[in-house]
């Protein structure tokens, strides 16, 4: 909704897009940049996030890209106070990171699963608490993070790092929303189901045993009982809810953004 982030400031950890297109990441600083908001669309890959910035601006937003790698602690944190510093405030924290390995879990090496819990998890918890001072300071603020059903749910070939992760994700925002809710801090969680993004052109035809991406999105596309795989405005646009005054009464939550995957047991016979 036009306008109702006017004034705020909203940090974006893995805001660039893999690829051309628009991501996760890229949506949600847009529709954040349209309702009014100052973006800090941050990524490890500068370039992605100085495309998203560039494309926030050309919408008529703000916006600004930083470079950082989640699983720098003190890069991270320098991220977040240096945000603080240079706009006074940060009303949203917004962690789209989503690290993962798909196959055999006897593949995933332990240094493999250190990397995709510090990305997935780890980072989440230094980001968030970095944020606390400065949301506490102000009067409140909100932190969302981007999970998949594949934390609550098989979704039809091993991904078992990143599920797990996901799944602790989740947890974490629920217990983090009650440790900081009286002092106006809300935290959520959009739980994603098969979103056709950059993405999974590059990343995901290798978990459907090696077929071209049209066959990968007949497949997906009929996993789906409303028939289609969401975009990545379909996450943005839940996004901007729980960012805004809509949802202030929305904490520890999470909301499922899947076509109804997460209600079936449907499967392709493709």
């Amino acid at each position: 909704m036009k306008g109702e982030l006017e004034g705020r400031v909203a940090l974006v950890l893995g805001a660039g897009s893999l690829g051309e297109g628009i991501g996760i990441g890229k949506a949600i600083c847009l529709a954040f940049a349209e309702a009014g908001a100052s973006i800090v669309a941050a990524d490890r890959n500068l370039e992605a996030a100085e495309e998203t910035a560039r494309v926030c601006r050309e919408a008529g937003g703000r916006a600004e890209a930083a470079m950082v790698d989640v699983t720098d602690d003190p890069a991270l944190g320098d991220l977040v106070s240096g945000t603080a510093e240079r706009h006074g405030r940060i009303d949203v924290l917004y962690c789209n990171v989503g690290l993962g390995k798909a196959g055999s879990s006897d593949q995933t090496s332990p240094a493999e699963w250190r990397q995709i819990a510090d990305a997935n998890l780890t980072a989440l918890h230094v980001a968030s608490q970095a944020v606390v001072p400065v949301m506490k300071a102000q009067g409140g603020g909100v932190v969302l993070t981007t999970s998949s059903i594949a934390g609550i749910r098989h979704v039809g070939y091993p991904h078992l790092a990143y599920g797990v992760t996901k799944a602790a994700a989740i947890h974490f925002m629920r217990l983090f929303a009650q440790e900081h809710a009286a002092h106006g801090i809300r935290a959520n969680t959009i739980v994603a189901g098969l979103i056709d993004t950059p993405r999974i052109r590059q990343t995901l035809a290798t978990s459907y045993g090696g077929r071209s991406f049209d066959e990968v999105r007949k497949v997906r596309d009929a996993q789906v009982p409303l028939g289609r795989m969401g975009t990545s405005a379909d996450i943005a646009e839940a996004a901007l809810f729980l960012a805004s005054d809509r949802a202030a009464y929305i904490t520890g939550s999470e909301i499922i953004v899947d076509g109804g995957l997460s209600a079936t047991v449907r499967q392709s016979s493709i």
